[in-house]
């Protein structure tokens, strides 16, 4: 599938736009030229003729030309601007193309492993043993779909903000232990540590099911772009004085400089191993970001290079009662709490 791709090299966009850019930059240029030639003639007029300048230069015409000269910078702007967005809406149709592909097969895999297990059991008699087996791969299979279904159930309650309880006054920092508790199988492959030198357990407003999922996320991206042996993540809290951080490190195959403000962007996979193969739905660190900003938290990611790991550091802001009091305020002001 092409996007935007003309047959003809003269309908391309690019062409196009350059030419509307040097066409538009050249009238300027053969205006004020122009205009330049016609004074200096009549200024030769003038002065041969003793004919008063007021005349035959109006007070205006300096005016007119800066006018002209904004109106066509304007429109300059104006086609730089669209072919901006029109770029990167070719980029967006193209990663959207690419997660379609992507998620389909995401999907065909396990459902044609699903079926082919099933075939099994019905066409020949099984042992136990490989009954179990089969069970086994089978649930692996299922586990693949839910977790592809539920990333785009995710997406679309977060876009449409109707992602359950509001914010709540609770501690990350118990939450993300309590977290780590819960999941110790799901995560039974991974080593997951967590340094929390002051023990502070600081409290600010927090959605707990749109946390734990941000947790889940950003876990489960550092053990499924993993190639060691022995994966691990690494939490680490920092206290600041105005906010704290918490960095996950993990041992994973790393990010390339080019790519580091790139993973957070809808739709996009990161390339991995020494074929660049694309594995899976380009939402989970968008589903991060997201969730970070309707905390009002950040979420940067930096990494050495390939195969030196990476670290996403989520940003938490404290606040103070005074703060929390305002920020109620609001909320009920919002609300129209105290008007109808």
């Amino acid at each position: 599938m092409q996007i935007f791709n003309p047959s003809r090299w003269y309908l391309h966009p690019l062409f196009i736009f350059t030419c509307s850019i040097l066409a538009l930059a050249a009238s300027l240029l053969i205006t004020v030229q122009w205009y330049m030639e016609i004074t200096a003639g009549l200024e030769i007029v003038v002065k041969k003729f003793n004919i008063n300048p007021e005349l035959i230069f109006p007070s205006k015409t300096g005016m007119i030309i800066l006018v002209l000269t904004a109106l066509i910078t304007v429109v300059l702007t104006g086609i730089l601007l669209a072919y901006i967005y029109y770029q990167k809406t070719v980029d967006l149709f193209r990663l959207q193309h690419n997660f379609i592909y992507n998620f389909t097969h995401e999907l065909k895999t396990p459902v044609t492993s699903l079926k082919i297990y099933l075939e099994t059991f019905t066409k020949h008699d099984l042992d136990t043993k490989d009954i179990k087996k089969y069970s086994e791969y089978m649930l692996e299979d299922i586990n693949k779909l839910t977790k592809s279904i539920n990333s785009i159930l995710n997406l679309a309650k977060i876009e449409s903000r109707s992602y359950g309880s509001e914010l709540s006054d609770g501690s990350p920092t118990e939450l993300l232990e309590n977290f780590c508790k819960k999941n110790a199988t799901l995560f039974h492959n991974c080593k997951i540590s967590i340094d929390n030198p002051k023990k502070e357990k600081f409290i600010c407003p927090v959605n707990v099911f749109l946390f734990e999922m941000l947790l889940m996320n950003i876990i489960s991206n550092a053990i499924k772009y993993n190639e060691s042996e022995s994966p691990c993540v690494k939490i680490k809290f920092h206290y600041l004085k105005h906010k704290i951080m918490i960095d996950f490190t993990d041992n994973g195959i790393g990010i390339e400089k080019k790519e580091i403000k790139k993973v957070f962007r809808k739709f996009y996979q990161s390339k991995r191993g020494e074929k660049g193969e694309v594995e899976g739905s380009g939402l989970g660190l968008y589903l991060v970001f997201n969730i970070a900003r309707i905390h009002d938290w950040k979420v940067t990611s930096s990494s050495k290079g390939p195969g030196k790991g990476s670290t996403f550091t989520l940003i938490i802001p404290k606040i103070n009662p005074d703060d929390s009091i305002r920020n109620f305020l609001w909320k009920l002001l919002k609300k129209n709490a105290f008007w109808s």
